[in-house]
């Protein structure tokens, strides 16, 4: 039997989203918040990337001004946007980070429902999951459907695909 050669370090698949982190107030005393490129797996990709990996990403942004910053990123970092799907019909996932005085960070999502949660296992092009030595996926995805479910159909894909 014959194994495929696995030209992928590492795919992986679930939410990329903008983080807006809060930066100080202003001259109103109003919150000031930062975007800031965001979701852990995205933030996989790009670090595997910058360490010289092979990387692709699988997900879902909404055609809107945030997906397209994040799809400027991953194309800039060398990630393969092939799987990083466009919804026309549902925003990119926003987070909103605030850090208290101990460093701790306290999270608000918009999200009802965000591009990310609305991936189909039937959208992927699967060439990318087989080709992967490592899958990744984020947790965030399984908070939703149709998201949890691609994530778990993605998963049984890929472990069946292990050499």
């Amino acid at each position: 039997m014959t194994q495929s050669v696995k030209t992928i370090d590492v795919t992986a698949l679930g939410e990329i989203l903008i983080d807006f982190t809060m930066q100080g107030v202003n001259s109103q005393n109003m919150n000031v918040f930062a975007q800031y490129p965001g979701g852990a797996p995205g933030n996989v990709c790009v670090q595997v990337s910058r360490l010289g990996g092979q990387v692709a990403f699988m997900g879902k942004v909404g055609l809107d001004m945030h997906g397209r910053l994040l799809k400027t990123v991953l194309d800039q970092e060398g990630i393969s946007t092939r799987n990083l799907i466009e919804d026309q019909e549902h925003f990119t996932t926003l987070a909103f980070v605030s850090v208290d005085e101990n460093g701790e960070r306290e999270f608000s999502f918009a999200r009802k429902p965000g591009a990310d949660t609305q991936i189909c296992f039937e959208e992927l092009d699967l060439n990318e999951l087989q080709q992967a030595k490592i899958f990744h996926v984020g947790s965030l995805s399984l908070t939703a459907e149709p998201a949890c479910s691609t994530t778990l159909q993605a998963i049984d894909f890929a472990k069946n695909a292990a050499p």
